[in-house]
């Protein structure tokens, strides 16, 4: 049962950590990353279509995004795309490929992207302290049914613990990471 609570927990907490990755990958820095435009999706044929499915996108250096799409009557749809996604930048095109320049941060902007990424990484806590206090619920549960003995529960109650303080440790691993890459000039 114990263990069974820990495999569950432990799967919580990798959820957490990819979503908190996915979530800090949208977050601009002041270099050129395809993880900007993932969300981005053009009007293909009537079916919002997700960018790398309709163009190869590439980072030729480090402050540009260029978008080759497959067919040369979407540079106006992409172009339309990125700008509609308010991503911050301004996409231009020249008839056969688009292309993203990346400004350089200010100083002030810098620091406003690194609060939204300590922002993140308190929702990224909170998600991993919310499964502590779901798990410690189940453990005491069984405890009260009878399925597993005082011992188990106060082993279990330290292993739940354990876990989640290497859950958070990593937790702000990363998000002191992305504030290091967004200060970086």
């Amino acid at each position: 049962m114990v263990n069974d609570i820990m495999k569950d927990l432990e799967a919580g907490i990798v959820k957490a950590h990819d979503s908190l990755k996915k979530e800090l990958a949208k977050v601009r820095t002041g270099r050129a990353s395809l993880s900007l435009i993932d969300g981005v999706r053009v009007d293909y044929y009537g079916t919002p279509t997700p960018l790398n499915q309709v163009a190869s996108c590439s980072t030729p250096d480090a402050r540009l995004i260029q978008i080759k799409p497959w067919e040369k009557k979407l540079c106006v749809a992409i172009e339309e795309a990125v700008r509609k996604a308010e991503l911050g930048v301004n996409p231009s095109s020249d008839g056969e490929v688009v292309r993203i320049p990346i400004p350089s941060l200010t100083e002030e902007r810098r620091r406003e992207l690194t609060k939204v990424v300590k922002r993140m990484g308190e929702d990224g806590r909170v998600a991993i302290r919310n499964l502590r206090r779901d798990a410690n619920e189940m453990l005491k549960e069984y405890q009260k049914s009878g399925d597993i003995s005082e011992d188990d529960e106060t082993q279990g109650l330290k292993k739940v613990q354990d876990a989640i303080d290497k859950g958070i440790a990593k937790v702000d691993e990363v998000a002191a990471k992305k504030e290091a890459e967004i200060m970086e000039v």
